[in-house]
């Protein structure tokens, strides 16, 4: 950590999460990430079942984000390779299961991540929102209720509205994640699944009055596109009221795409009743930065994958250079 350097911290987990890192680990600042520990689909739920550790997958996408730059390509394919043949295997993310190995030899999950970041010469830092063993319980408006974040997919529910979630059982804020949120210069929240990356960051023991007392500038990025089973016709509004009730404040600043995503993907998502996110902010309520921000579209999902994966990203040199503009304002 350079002491000359403004502490930026991120919170969220998974690609989202891991587009910011990739971009902001470029340019003098101390990194830092705050992940989700309620993920329970795919890899990291089929290693959480049987090991009984923290689920490693959101994290495994950070340590790939913030590999040192000239090692990084074969980092990131060694840590996201996924097998797609060998019995047990299939399905399975390398990344997770060294990971997991880790745990299981350092104890704890925060140790195992500490000794990762050592291995990859990470050029940042990352902590578990909470080192408690949690699951995500998800309460709708009709009065049902699911517990486990991967009945947040499509093939296991879709169109109801969230009323509220929370974490079971209750866990506290891991005081490495506590100690860099209140050294942070600028926070950064999303991008990223609203119910199943996000907020599951904000739900933990005590981090709303962190939020309260930090003097970062609170920065939200809007998604791209809504979620069928989790944001189903949110607008960009309806994305930061949420954010809003479960941190305590508003964001100082949201960041809203505005450019046009292309037909083709357009398509593929009104398949699966999902759409672009409309920007219908109050500009007297709230501060918006808006740009033209949807990235390359990735690739379609892997042959062995067992979950859903978005198809578009933000832009990471665009988004970057928002934030880098948020943390530098000029005089």
């Amino acid at each position: 950590m350079n002491k000359n350097y403004p502490n930026v911290v991120v919170v969220g987990g998974g690609t989202g999460t891991s587009v910011v890192l990739s971009g902001l680990k470029k340019h003098p600042v101390n990194v830092s990430a705050i992940i989700s520990v309620a993920d329970s689909g795919g890899s990291t739920g089929r290693l959480r079942d049987e090991f009984g550790f923290l689920p490693v997958g959101d994290m495994r996408q950070s340590l790939a984000a913030l590999a040192e730059s000239k090692d990084q390509a074969w980092i990131q394919k060694l840590l996201l390779y996924r097998f797609n043949h060998g019995e047990g295997l299939q399905g399975h993310n390398l990344g997770n299961l060294m990971l997991t190995a880790l745990q299981d030899m350092a104890g704890s999950t925060p140790k195992a991540i500490e000794i990762a970041e050592r291995i990859f010469n990470l050029e940042g830092s990352i902590f578990p929102v909470t080192d408690r063993n949690v699951e995500l319980v998800v309460e709708y408006t009709d009065g049902t209720f699911v517990i486990g974040e991967h009945h947040l997919n499509p093939e296991k529910s879709g169109g109801k509205k969230i009323k509220h979630i929370r974490l079971s059982p209750k866990a506290p804020l891991y005081a490495k994640a506590k100690q860099a949120l209140m050294s942070a210069d600028m926070i950064v929240i999303g991008p990223g699944d609203l119910y199943a990356s996000l907020l599951p960051n904000l739900v933990v023991g005590g981090i709303k009055s962190v939020f309260k007392q930090s003097k970062a500038k609170i920065v939200y990025v809007v998604n791209l596109m809504t979620s069928f089973t989790q944001t189903h016709h949110y607008s960009a509004t309806d994305h930061i009221a949420e954010i809003t009730k479960y941190i305590g404040r508003k964001p100082d600043f949201c960041i809203i795409n505005h450019g046009a995503i292309p037909p083709d993907i357009a398509k593929a998502y009104q398949k699966q009743q999902e759409h672009a996110v409309i920007d219908d902010v109050d500009r007297q309520k709230y501060t918006v930065i808006a740009g033209e921000l949807v990235g390359v579209v990735t690739a379609a999902n892997h042959s062995s994958d067992t979950i859903k994966r978005s198809l578009l990203r933000h832009h990471q040199e665009k988004l970057t250079g928002l934030l880098l503009t948020i943390l530098h304002p000029k005089a």
